[in-house]
């Protein structure tokens, strides 16, 4: 028994010894989650060294994030995302090819999605020669569900020859960086940051963009889209309810387990911003990271922000290390507090800030003015990926902090 529980442990050093002795080749690399219709969504790898341990990123654009080295298992290497429940877990075929699967956190538990990786390979073909249909600017679109009910959204597209980039934005948030190709009439444009996996194609005909939206390992819906100087969409806002007290009070764990009240004295005469996020939430990243900049930079001007999240699980540990990633990954220094309620509960919002109309977005920002009393309900959240909207948010956000500083 002994001698057998030897040779495993010596064929496991074995193995993973040779994994890292294949040196990955340097440069972009083609990804793509394999979707169960067999439709591949591609994105962009960067190894950037050729170690024993390179390190490796995730490219959409200008966003370039790095993954960090897992536990190695047999002949597999793991390299997991560095702010969700995400991680990669595949294995060389020489040094320019990778199998294997992107594992995702869900309410259920893990999901496993298959992928593949490729070396020197575009995410999208060449450009075809001739002539190239331009789609810069804004674009009024509307997506159909699988169940023909509609959905409104804007994309922003920029163009340099037959590369694209850009985003779409919709009422709770934008699809961050997409990135690809225009080649001839047809427009092809897809994003990945570790919790969405995102594909638009189209063909240009006759002034309109008809195609499929993909979503991770099985949605899907279609879209067209006209181009607009001045598109719109329907907001999400929630209210306090008629006839509520605007004055909110609450009381959560932070993740050292604290209570913090919203009544605590470091709250007290103070503008008070309530970030309602997601640990798994793309757009709340993007929020994230901006408001811990913010607070850097004006928590001596009598405001405060505090967190409240709703995660996947019930599960409290898995919930809180998951938003202690975000913690420490953007140096957020206002307190994240742990709601113990799922993004997925209908009753999350009855059950947390039980005054309001039902939270609809998520990130959802609900600004305080001194005594408490909510004064402005903004949901969803422009990024740098759709850099004019971003500004808008910007703009709105500090001048509504200002003024209420200023009573």
């Amino acid at each position: 028994m002994a001698i057998s529980k030897a040779l495993f442990i010596c064929g496991t050093l074995l193995s993973t010894a040779g994994f890292a002795q294949t040196s990955l080749r340097e440069g972009n690399w083609r990804a793509a989650i394999i979707r169960k219709d067999g439709i591949e969504i591609p994105f962009d790898l960067e190894v950037a060294d050729t170690t024993e341990n390179p390190k490796v990123y995730v490219v959409n654009g200008t966003e370039r994030i790095l993954l960090e080295k897992g536990v190695a298992g047999g002949d597999s290497i793991v390299w997991k995302m560095p702010v969700f429940e995400s991680w990669f877990k595949l294995k060389a075929h020489g040094n320019a090819r990778l199998d294997g699967f992107w594992v995702s956190g869900s309410e259920n538990g893990d999901v496993r999605i298959p992928m593949t990786a490729i070396a020197g390979k575009a995410r999208f073909p060449a450009t075809a020669s001739g002539n190239v249909s331009t789609v810069s600017g804004k674009w009024a679109v509307e997506f159909t569900r699988p169940n023909q009910t509609k959905r409104k959204a804007i994309a922003q597209f920029e163009q340099q020859g037959g590369k694209v980039t850009g985003s779409v934005l919709t009422p709770s948030g934008d699809y961050r960086y997409l990135t690809g190709t225009m080649s001839g009439d047809s427009l092809r444009l897809s994003t990945f940051d570790g919790s969405h996996a995102l594909m638009l194609t189209a063909y240009l005909k006759d002034g309109q963009l008809t195609g499929d939206f993909y979503a991770g390992f099985t949605a899907r819906e279609t879209w067209t889209a006209v181009r607009s100087e001045r598109p719109e969409l329907t907001a999400m806002e929630a209210a306090v309810k008629s006839g509520e007290d605007s004055t909110m009070h609450f009381a959560f764990k932070d993740l050292d387990g604290r209570t913090v009240s919203l009544d605590d004295e470091r709250f007290r005469n103070k503008v008070v911003v309530l970030q309602i996020m997601g640990s798994w939430c793309p757009n709340c990243m993007d929020e994230t990271r901006y408001l811990a900049d913010f607070y850097q930079k004006n928590n001596g001007k009598d405001v405060e922000i505090i967190a409240l999240a709703y995660e996947l699980s019930t599960n409290e540990s898995r919930s809180v290390a998951s938003m202690r990633k975000f913690q420490q990954r953007f140096q957020v220094a206002y307190p994240m507090l742990y709601t113990g309620v799922t993004a997925s509960d209908p009753e999350r919002t009855a059950k947390t800030l039980p005054s309001l109309t039902p939270l609809k977005a998520f990130p959802t920002t609900i600004l305080l003015d001194r005594s408490h009393k909510v004064r402005d309900i903004t949901s969803g959240f422009y990024g740098p990926g759709a850099p004019e909207y971003h500004l808008k948010y910007k703009s709105h956000f500090e001048g509504t902090i200002e003024s209420l500083l200023a009573k």
